[in-house]
């Protein structure tokens, strides 16, 4: 088999940036283990224009927000499946302090395209918020494996996907191509998050792996709106509520904790205290984040038909839809991605 591109893991990374190379025309083969996408799919899912212990406009708000809902909406329109759900996001406030601060950033040029309004009075009953909070707008979340499965199905159907783990050791370098197996590639681009660590090109950048737990919940409390300050809450299509996340730099070994369930539900107790009926289910992933929390892109600097797209931690729904136009740039046109996300800014470490 003879392909333009030879991407390693199908998760949002390598489902966007193989989508946006088979719209350029370009031939792809995508390796891929489903039960180790966990990063991906047990993830929120959620596009969040403020974020943060101090409610600040997320990195790159007004590049991002612009390209997520086109994207995923050709990928809706693509797999006949629907997994965006666009929704307000509610963040409480903490004090008068916040309030103050925020009627008077809510007016300003930067703020309003994502800002509904400032509740000045508690807006929903069940939630513990005295002195009112923002509501969010151009946000949202994804049904994430939705979006998984449907891509898998139409990789499927164009013979465009292996489920199977990725070894280096098979990979040949010719002298005008490489061959994996039975495969002949132009390129080879790692999309496969923690996986890269592993990779002789690619495993000295710095990773900084990140573990999240969520939960699912029975609740008869079911807002329209994303609840999220410390820890988010989303009322899923189906009824279910999805409530998380931790964050552990420490902890990195697979599976759910005693500890991490807990410190969800105690971080839940304090926004919307006494709406638990039930435990449905508890997962955990590791995120692919990086030290300075900003993406990895580029081509290795000796093997130049070696490539790598990936480090999206925790914002991966976000991020991935406009800087995946910038790394099919470099691949087509040979031009290189940004300083501050292209991974010449660590090629001491490779």
């Amino acid at each position: 088999m003879k392909v333009d591109f030879l991407l390693i893991g199908q998760g949002i990374a390598g489902t966007v940036l193989s989508y946006q190379l088979m719209q350029d025309g370009k031939t792809v083969m995508v390796l891929d283990t489903p039960a180790k996408n966990n990063s991906t799919r047990v993830a929120a899912g959620l596009y969040n224009p403020i974020t943060g212990r101090k409610m600040v406009k997320t990195w790159r708000a007004d590049d991002l927000f612009p390209e997520i809902i086109p994207l995923y909406s050709q990928l809706e329109k693509l797999i006949a499946k629907t997994f965006i759900y666009p929704a307000g996001i509610y963040r409480p406030f903490f004090g008068v302090e916040e309030q103050n601060e925020w009627m008077g950033k809510s007016s300003e040029p930067e703020v309003i395209p994502y800002l509904q309004g400032v509740k000045m009075q508690p807006y929903y009953p069940e939630v513990n918020n005295p002195h009112g909070g923002i509501l969010l707008q151009n946000s949202g979340y994804l049904d994430l494996p939705t979006l998984m499965d449907g891509y898998r199905e139409h990789l499927s159907r164009n013979k465009a996907v292996r489920e199977e783990e990725f070894d280096e050791e098979f990979l040949l370098k010719k002298e005008d191509h490489w061959e994996y197996k039975d495969i002949e590639f132009s390129k080879l681009i790692y999309c496969n998050g923690l996986g890269a660590m592993k990779s002789s090109f690619f495993g000295k950048l710095p990773f900084a792996p990140v573990k999240g737990e969520i939960l699912e919940i029975s609740s008869d409390f079911q807002p329209r709106d994303v609840i999220n300050r410390g820890v988010f809450r989303i009322t899923m299509p189906d009824g279910r509520v999805r409530v998380g996340s931790t964050y552990s730099w420490h902890d990195l070994e697979d599976g759910p904790t005693e500890q991490g369930r807990e410190e969800v539900l105690e971080r839940l107790e304090k926004i919307v205290p006494g709406q638990v009926q039930g435990i449905l289910s508890h997962k955990s992933g590791i995120r692919p984040a990086t030290k300075d929390r900003k993406p990895f892109l580029g081509k290795h600097p000796e093997e130049e038909s070696v490539y790598i797209f990936n480090g999206f931690g925790a914002k991966g729904v976000s991020l991935v839809p406009y800087f995946s136009k910038m790394m099919l740039r470099l691949l087509i046109e040979d031009i290189e991605p940004e300083k501050d996300v292209n991974i010449s800014r660590f090629f001491n470490y490779i």
